[in-house]
């Protein structure tokens, strides 16, 4: 029995093998394995690809997915070594061929430059004779703690100072830092394609300041108010294309910096005792920081609000309401003349509120997608990142200590 040769022509083989294989479908014989000559065109270009073979009418055609046992002839066969393809090659022999005759394929280069992977740029290599360069490591809040605690000092007494020898002049500190942060908030909100116009509203901001200073709570509203509206006014001159959009920032932007700043102006322009409300106030929202920041790197395990502030713990939250509470309790007994319960209370309730004001410009700023308002501020960001919690917490002590301390005069 006979079956057809696959590198063969037409012709039938059997088991007796003639004298010299069928040609196999290379372009030229000259090339073929039993025909190897040592040069170069052993590695010749690129190969035709093989001619189909056309099979006869009468000729047997050889199973091309046999069964296991069976050979490529069909059933019944068995497979044998010597029908293989590759047992009609030659072996190859080191010495037939050399490695010099081999054509060198250059390598795809790469536009782009690599950078070592293990260096970065501005670094200088580590070696025995200079050790590598120290890099000061982030505190577990995420901030260089001692430029921290360096620029905090320094901002509690550019406030102190002028609030108990020149009150006036608290006045020019809280309006400059209103406009700083309604600075800051214009350039932060232009991410997400906003325009609010700056200058109406910083100088709406430092009317709505001035206005609760020397007017009282209506003018503070009264402030507000004309804050929108000529921010309203001056965007119409760019056009209606994303009006709404600009107007809705700018209206966040009056309400959140100057209005809310404008109730620790109200605060100071109380008589006899302005300032000494400024202070328990700052107190009460210095103390929940530090007490939250110590009780949230020792003992914080639960995340507050994961989705957005990670590292806000109910521990820490727990530490921030009890030294806010313990120091007002004492402070406002000492200063104000406070039961020291409703000193407690004030505490509690201006932690609570600086907490939610932390909380509020986290979200503001995950929705923005940057980590600070500003670099202003080495240690702490911008001015707004320590503003957040301070503007939540004045009209909450404003209308606490209306009640406490009623203002007379």
């Amino acid at each position: 029995m006979s079956h057809l040769d696959p590198y063969g022509g037409a012709e039938p083989r059997g088991w007796d093998r003639p004298e010299r294989p069928g040609a196999l479908p290379w372009p030229e014989r000259d090339v073929e394995p039993w025909n190897r000559q040592a040069g170069p065109e052993l590695y010749a270009g690129p190969q035709a690809p093989p001619r189909p073979h056309a099979h006869r009418p009468d000729e047997p055609v050889a199973d091309p997915y046999p069964l296991p046992g069976e050979g490529p002839g069909g059933p019944g066969r068995p497979p044998a070594d010597d029908d293989a393809p590759t047992s009609q090659l030659a072996p190859v022999r080191d010495d037939d061929v050399s490695t010099s005759q081999i054509p060198v394929v250059p390598a795809e280069v790469d536009d782009e430059p690599q950078r070592p992977s293990g260096r970065q740029r501005g670094r200088r290599r580590a070696s025995a004779q200079r050790p590598p360069t120290q890099q000061r490591a982030p505190g577990r809040a995420g901030r260089n703690l001692p430029a921290a605690i360096g620029v905090g000092l320094a901002l509690g007494a550019l406030i102190l100072v002028p609030l108990f020898f020149y009150l006036k002049a608290f006045l020019a500190v809280l309006a400059a830092a209103v406009a700083v942060g309604i600075w800051e908030m214009s350039r932060a909100v232009r991410r997400s394609g906003a325009h609010p116009p700056v200058v109406p509203l910083i100088a709406g901001g430092v009317l709505t300041v001035g206005l609760a200073w020397f007017a009282g709570p209506d003018a503070l509203s009264l402030g507000l108010l004309v804050t929108v509206l000529g921010t309203m006014i001056w965007r119409l001159g760019d056009g209606p294309a994303g009006f709404q959009r600009d107007l809705t920032a700018a209206t966040l932007i009056a309400v959140y910096v100057p209005f809310l700043a404008g109730f620790a102006a109200l605060l100071a322009a109380a008589p006899d005792d302005g300032h000494l409300r400024v202070l328990v106030t700052l107190v009460a929202v210095v103390l929940s920081d530090t007490g939250g920041y110590a009780a949230g790197v020792s003992f914080g395990k639960h995340p507050m609000a994961p989705s957005i502030s990670p590292k806000k713990s109910w521990e820490g939250f727990a530490g921030s309401v009890a030294a806010a509470a313990a120091g007002s309790a004492l402070l406002l007994w000492l200063l104000l003349d406070v039961a020291p319960w409703w000193g407690a209370l004030f505490g509690i309730a201006v932690s609570g509120a600086a907490v939610l004001g932390d909380l509020a410009e986290s979200m503001i700023k995950r929705d923005l997608g940057v980590k600070d308002m500003s670099n202003l501020l080495p240690g702490h960001g911008g001015l707004m990142d320590r503003l957040d919690s301070i503007l939540f917490a004045v009209p909450t002590a404003y209308l606490l200590l209306a009640v406490f301390v009623p203002v007379v005069g």
